[in-house]
C-alpha cells in the first residue's frame, strides 16, 4: 500500500526538496503551494503521470483552503499518513517597522497555517480510521531570537509552542507531531538576503553569504536537502517514539 504525504509551500526551496525526498521515500506526494503554477512543474517534474505527485493550490493562512487541500489529497490518493505543515514567510522586520498588515500576514501563514494543517489532518484520520504523522516547519530563530526577526522569530517560537500542545492532544489518537528547525538554508530567499549583505558591504554574494556562516560550528550553509533527511526521519517508522519535539539542523549554530 503506498503511503501518502501532503507538503505546504512545496512549490520551490525546501519545501520541494521535502517533496522529493518523500517521494523517493515511496510515498505519493501532494505538493501544496500559494502558485500552482510552481507547485504544477515540480509535480510533472516528480511524476510525469501524475499518479505520484498532484499540485494542489492553498493559501495555508486560509482555514478552508487547508482542509480543501487534504480533504482533495485523500480523494486522489485515497489516504494521508504524513502532513509537512512547511509553508512560510519571513520577511525583515526590524521592532519599528512591523505593520498591522504584516503581523497578519505573516502570523497568518506561520502560525494559522500550522494550526489549520493539524486540524485538518486530524479531521481527516478520524475519518479514515487511523493516525499519523504531523510535522511542523520551525527555524533555528524560533530557538532563539534573531534580530531584526521580531516576527518571523515570534511565529517560529509559537510554532514549537503549538507542537508541544498537539503532541500531548493527540498522542492516544496514534498521532505524533514533532518540528523541525532549519538554520541558514541555501534557498532563492537566502541567496536575495546575503546579496543585499554583500552589496551593502561593497563585496560579492559568496562574501555576504560567509557573513552567515562564521557562526555555524560545521563551517557550512545548509542545503536544502540536509533539512529534507530530517523530515524523511519523522515521517518514516524510526521516528515511531519520538513526539513533542523539535529538532534543530542547523550544523551547529544553537546547542539544546
Amino acid at each position: 500500500m503506498v503511503k501518502v504525504a501532503l507538503v505546504t509551500g512545496a512549490g520551490q526551496g525546501i519545501g520541494l526538496k521535502i517533496a522529493e525526498r518523500l517521494l523517493k521515500d515511496g510515498f505519493a506526494v501532494s505538493l501544496v503551494d500559494y502558485n500552482l503554477e510552481t507547485a504544477q512543474k515540480a509535480a510533472e517534474t516528480l511524476s510525469s503521470d501524475g499518479s505520484k505527485a498532484i499540485a494542489i493550490k492553498a493559501d495555508v493562512s486560509k482555514r478552508d483552503d487547508v482542509f480543501s487541500a487534504v480533504n482533495e489529497t485523500v480523494d486522489r490518493f485515497g489516504d494521508l499518513h504524513v502532513i509537512v505543515n512547511n509553508a512560510g514567510l519571513g520577511p525583515t522586520t526590524p521592532i519599528d517597522t512591523i505593520t498591522e498588515d504584516q503581523f497578519r500576514k505573516v502570523y497568518g501563514v506561520n502560525v494559522g497555517g500550522v494550526l489549520w494543517g493539524i486540524q485538518a489532518a486530524y479531521e481527516a484520520w478520524k475519518k479514515l480510521g487511523h493516525g499519523g504523522k504531523i510535522i511542523n516547519g520551525a527555524s533555528q530563530a524560533g530557538v532563539v531570537g534573531n534580530p531584526n526577526l521580531a516576527l518571523y522569530s515570534g511565529t517560529k517560537f509559537a510554532v514549537r509552542g503549538v507542537t508541544q500542545v498537539a503532541a500531548r492532544d493527540l498522542a492516544e489518537k496514534g498521532i505524533t507531531v514533532n518540528a523541525y528547525a532549519p538554520g541558514i538554508v541555501k534557498t532563492p530567499m537566502m541567496m536575495d538576503i546575503a546579496h543585499n549583505v554583500g552589496k551593502n558591504a561593497g563585496k560579492d554574494d559568496e562574501w555576504g553569504m560567509q557573513q552567515f556562516a562564521k557562526d555555524i560550528a560545521l563551517k557550512r550553509l545548509s542545503e536544502p536537502e540536509d533539512v529534507a533527511a530530517v523530515v524523511s526521519f519523522l515521517s518514516g517508522k524510526d521516528s515511531d517514539y519520538i513526539t513533542g519535539q523539535t529538532i534543530i539542523v542547523d550544523g551547529g549554530m544553537q546547542f539544546h
